[in-house]
């Protein structure tokens, strides 16, 4: 039974293919934390933390990225007594995390990690899911792509690349106007993944490549307006593989992985042509995702050597007139964007991998303080307290 024959199927008949008993777990799985397809893929509460932390790798096909053989090695100076103000009272980190489902919490400057805790049974052995922070890992590699000179200008023309997209949408778009979520195409987020994902990710015969070629619907003029979409970040895949001539997993692991000093594996999942869903589903430990948060606060630099460069960095984090729609303050009061990579302060000294259902990676460029965050839902007002507590640790 393919995937989505199972979500048509199996699933809307209440069918749980784990064996497991569904009344033997809480809310968040605990203390099975089962895995699989019974969780409707992240529909039920009770399979992320199972899912969210390696059962993904035995319900989708994926490549794996190679640890280095040259480790960035990370010290430990856990700070006991670590507090944070949130309103009229004095919080630890303990606090949080018995307030919402955290799964994982990391905050390091350079090599040396302040706070490491984890809570449902998840261990910095694991593998923790990225969500949509898997955008801002094609980010750093489309970064690579032009220091090496695979890519000529990031104002290229996608169809320079991919000739077999000439003539279509995606094919007529800039480099820039995708990694800015500001390809002109009618696509919804909120109303469209529920066509993309079935018809790329979850099915057995789904392509990237095709989806993105018979996607030609337009609502305006490519740069003019931050739309929020899987596609943009897809297209950008396919050009990376193409320019690398490697699938994204096989490039980022002689560039970007091994380099900066990976200590374990990581993954990527596929669509079934083996091609990375890139949009989504990189999975790595939280020190592994600290290591590229590292790498970003210091401008590209990693274990001694130069990953990407300086000036990709000072692009991810500066608007020019070419990228107005995406400023801090255009797509929402609240936040800027650019070049996948998100901003919560207007100067760009503060950017993040954001995912979803709570995967951060927090960057504050002027401390080099990095925090990452793994967790199992988006409700509440975790977010606001989560940033109150990284501005108490860039303090440290």
């Amino acid at each position: 039974m393919d995937r989505r024959h199972f979500l048509q199927t199996g699933v809307s008949a209440g069918v749980v293919l784990t064996g497991v008993d569904t009344f033997a777990y809480d809310k968040w799985g605990s203390p099975v934390y089962p895995t699989g397809w019974g969780g409707r893929f992240e529909e039920v509460t009770a399979f992320r933390v199972g899912n969210y932390s390696g059962g993904f790798e035995g319900m989708f096909p994926h490549n794996k990225i190679a640890a280095s053989s040259n480790v960035m090695g990370m010290t430990e100076n856990v700070i006991n007594d670590f507090s944070y103000r949130w309103g009229f009272s004095k919080k630890t980190i303990d606090d949080y995390l018995n307030s919402w489902p955290t799964t994982g919490i990391l905050i390091s400057r350079d090599s040396n990690i302040f706070i490491e805790k984890y809570r449902h049974d998840r261990t910095s052995q694991m593998r923790l899911t990225s969500w949509s922070m898997a955008k801002s890992v094609s980010s750093l590699l489309l970064g690579i792509c032009l220091d090496k000179k695979l890519i000529d200008s990031y104002d290229d023309l996608v169809q320079k690349y991919l000739p077999e997209l000439e003539g279509t949408l995606h094919g007529g778009v800039t480099l820039r106007n995708l990694s800015n979520m500001s390809s002109g195409a009618d696509i919804s987020h909120e109303r469209d993944n529920k066509k993309i994902y079935p018809n790329i990710f979850f099915s057995s015969t789904g392509s990237i490549a095709k989806s993105v070629q018979a996607w030609n619907q337009k609502s305006e003029e490519q740069g003019r307006r931050y739309n929020y979409n899987e596609l943009c970040p897809l297209t950008l895949g396919m050009v990376i593989r193409k320019v690398s001539n490697k699938s994204i997993s096989a490039f980022a692991e002689s560039v970007l992985w091994q380099p900066m000093g990976a200590e374990s594996n990581a993954t990527w999942s596929t669509d079934s042509e083996r091609n990375e869903f890139n949009c989504v589903g990189f999975a790595a430990t939280l020190r592994d995702w600290a290591r590229l948060g590292i790498l970003v606060a210091n401008k590209g630099l990693s274990n001694g050597n130069q990953v990407v460069s300086e000036r990709w960095i000072n692009e991810c984090t500066t608007w020019s007139e070419l990228d107005k729609q995406v400023k801090f303050g255009v797509p929402s009061n609240r936040f800027g964007y650019k070049a996948h990579m998100w901003h919560s302060k207007p100067d760009g000294s503060r950017l993040y991998f954001n995912g979803h259902h709570g995967q951060r990676v927090i960057i504050d460029m002027p401390t080099k303080t990095v925090l990452v965050h793994t967790a199992v839902q988006h409700e509440g007002n975790w977010q606001a307290e989560l940033f109150e507590l990284f501005d108490s640790a860039t303090k440290i």
